[in-house]
């Protein structure tokens, strides 16, 4: 498979080039050069199959032309030591709760299967020199990666993270660590940490003096493992006899999320429908609306990890629809809500259907819930994180104390270290080059 970039200037190149170096020469992200599709009758037996199984077959059709078959299965079966049940709320509206992960993150999918085949390409290659991996979080990307690339040999991970606005237990989870994990503490905005991430893979004298590459879903191998579990997803929809027409709603940030359930789509996913649900951070409702997209400064609310005022992944999904605003905003619909909005959403639901939601969820509910399902219709929002990774935020508006997992009370028993920089880049390349 060869990869080209959105940019469009410059050489075709492999799956090894693209996972090493993450963004493209011409600032571009990368994409296949055609996207595979699974044969139906594969896809109508996924339902008699196990996670792992349903990710391999896709993760075949993927990646299979790039590695040898029985190193990448062996890698899923690594990455997927955990399940991603589908949850029935009410009525005819199902969570897909995807924060069963070592982070209880929906990122821990991808996080490990690139941390895998980073290191096997790596290997492969040869390399003589460490590679550094930069990656900027709004929240749970930081704990995931660092925690799926703890103690891998000869990789370095970088988590560029907005002073004061990711929860102290998603802080904890990257800035314990130690190792070979180092946690740097920008005074800014999650899209300022994205943009010193960007200009550091394009300045020529850092990149001659460290090999860099990103974990973030700009990274094809971040984002593409995330369509498995809109397979597995489906599966267990039609093991349970509801798969006829099914929206999908994801909570939206950065959209590495939901660009990755678009390319099962392509796939040949049974989805009738995706809805993209925002917080006030609302640039790609406002391009579904207008078919103009205006990225601006994030704001701070309640669903953190979605407070992204310059999604990456917009370039993709516009690339991947030939830069049709018609085909675009027919196949995706948008919401938005306030914080005031997910507080009610999260309370509504917990009270009345004994459903704890976090604040993205919330989001993802009521953006289905507003959307309109007719009947026959089946409605799958994302659950993208357990609702103890944002514990102040959910015991403010429930008014409970709800119970913290044994994994997050692990990383909580840490001593916090990180290293405080500004958002400009001269002193983060300053950072880097006496790393």
């Amino acid at each position: 498979m060869q990869y080209y970039s959105t940019n469009k200037q410059t050489p075709l190149t492999n799956l090894e080039e693209v996972v090493i170096k993450s963004l493209a020469g011409d600032k571009g992200l990368y994409m296949p050069e055609r996207i595979p599709s699974i044969d139906r009758n594969v896809i109508a037996t996924m339902k008699d199959k196990s996670f792992r199984e349903i990710a391999d077959i896709v993760a075949q059709a993927f990646f299979g032309d790039d590695m040898e078959s029985q190193t990448l299965t062996d890698i899923v079966h690594e990455t997927l030591s955990f399940e991603t049940p589908v949850v029935h709320v009410n009525d005819n509206i199902y969570s897909l709760e995807l924060f069963h992960g070592p982070t209880l993150a929906f990122k821990d999918v991808g996080a490990r299967f690139m941390a895998r085949v980073l290191s096997y390409f790596i290997l492969r290659r040869g390399l003589d020199r460490e590679v550094n991996v930069l990656v900027a979080t709004s929240g749970d990307t930081g704990g995931a990666v660092a925690n799926g690339f703890l103690g891998v040999p000869g990789i370095n991970v970088f988590v560029l993270y907005p002073k004061g606005k990711v929860s102290p237990i998603q802080e904890c989870q990257f800035t314990t660590l130690g190792k070979n994990i180092t946690a740097l503490e920008i005074d800014g905005t999650f899209d300022d940490c994205q943009s010193l991430v960007k200009a550091a893979f394009v300045d020529g004298e850092l990149n001659s003096h460290m090999q860099l590459t990103s974990a973030n879903s700009i990274n094809v191998a971040r984002f593409l493992p995330q369509s498995f579990y809109y397979f597995n997803a489906c599966a267990q929809l039609d093991k349970a006899g509801k798969a006829g027409n099914i929206t999908v709603c994801v909570p939206s940030g950065n959209f590495g999320n939901i660009t990755a359930g678009l390319f099962a789509f392509k796939m040949g996913l049974p989805v009738k429908h995706f809805i993209a649900a925002n917080n006030r951070n609302d640039v790609f409702l406002e391009y579904l609306r207008t078919g103009k997209y205006s990225p601006r400064p994030s704001v701070e609310t309640y669903a953190n990890a979605m407070d992204v005022g310059n999604p990456s992944n917009f370039a993709r999904i516009l690339d991947l629809f030939g830069h049709s605003h018609r085909q675009i905003a027919s196949l995706i619909s948008g919401y938005r809500y306030t914080n005031e909005q997910i507080a009610e959403t999260m309370r509504e639901v917990y009270n009345t259907h004994q459903y704890l939601l976090d604040p993205h969820g919330a989001c993802g509910y009521q953006a289905l819930a507003d959307h309109g399902l007719k009947p026959g219709e089946t409605g799958l929002f994302l659950e993208t994180a357990h609702p103890a990774k944002f514990k102040e935020t959910v015991d403010t508006i429930l008014g409970s104390d709800i119970e913290i997992p044994a994994k997050l009370q692990e990383f909580m028993k840490g001593e916090k270290k990180s290293v405080a920089l500004g958002k400009d880049f001269e002193g983060f390349k300053e950072f880097l080059l006496s790393s």
